[in-house]
This record gives C-alpha cells, sequence and structure tokens, in this order.
C-alpha cells in the first residue's frame, strides 16, 4: 500500500466540470444513482463545489469556468479537446439495468453492452456533455 494514500472510504475521487452543473447533478442523480453529498452554490447560479456520491465512490464537480479559479483554467471540457482525456468506470451489479436507464435518459451510448473477455458485462456511453462513463460487473477486486 502507498505511503501516501489514506485509508479511507475511498481515496481517489474523480473531479469534472460542466457547462449546467446543476443539471448534471440531477441528470446524474437521476441516471447513474448518485446522491447529493454536499453541493455548493456559487454567485452566478452555478455550482462552486458539488460532491456525489455513489456506494463507496465519489464524484467532485463543479462548474465549467476557465475565469473562477486557478483549478478551473486548468480544466477543459470534452468538445475543447475534441474528446476526451479520462473516463469513469464503475463497478455495478446489474450493467443491463444502468444500460437501459442511461438510455432512457439520453446518454449517448459509445460502447454496446457486452460480455468482456476478461470477465463482466458493461458498456460506455457519454453524458450529457460529453464525459465518457463506462459500467460494468467486472470488479477488479474481486478474486472469486
Amino acid at each position: 500500500m502507498s505511503v501516501f494514500a489514506k485509508p479511507t472510504r475511498a481515496n481517489l475521487i474523480p473531479c469534472l466540470r460542466y457547462r449546467d452543473a446543476p443539471a448534471a447533478i440531477d441528470w446524474l442523480c437521476r441516471t447513474f444513482g448518485f446522491e447529493e453529498h454536499l453541493v455548493v452554490p456559487d454567485e452566478r447560479g452555478g455550482i462552486a463545489h458539488a460532491q456525489l456520491s455513489c456506494g463507496n465512490g465519489m464524484l467532485m464537480l463543479g462548474s465549467a469556468d476557465e475565469t473562477a479559479s486557478a483549478y478551473g483554467r486548468l480544466m477543459r471540457q470534452p468538445d475543447q479537446v475534441g474528446g476526451n482525456t479520462q473516463s469513469l468506470y464503475m463497478v455495478v451489479t446489474d450493467a443491463d439495468a444502468i444500460y437501459a436507464q442511461a438510455q432512457a435518459a439520453g446518454a449517448h451510448i459509445v460502447i454496446e453492452l457486452k460480455n468482456e473477455d476478461y470477465g463482466g458485462r458493461g458498456f460506455s456511453c457519454r453524458d450529457l456533455e460529453g464525459h465518457v462513463w463506462s459500467f460494468g460487473t467486472y470488479d477488479p477486486w474481486d478474486e472469486s
């Protein structure tokens, strides 16, 4: 184990920026089952900082604003770079159910639901602002 990693609930937390962060929070909660853990609005009607939880994982997000903070100046949206430079993977119990939910919510499926050669079943999609999400039953910690 790394000497730097704190033995906490989840010590690696992805962070995303959305142009319409309030709508993204609503969509992520309805579509992927996240729950609001902390939401801090900013003075412009956006989100200064939000923490969404799902199982023992967490996602941090905020409004995409290249002028609001030093961190904001570092970030770019998928359409600004011609694609993604990162993606997220969530271990789920039922890939078929979340696939149906993602389709119903208008997620753009980029890799269809399938059984993987390395085990598990999953798919990949883009959210309402183009971030790539993968969902699957493959659990890299499961040794069974």
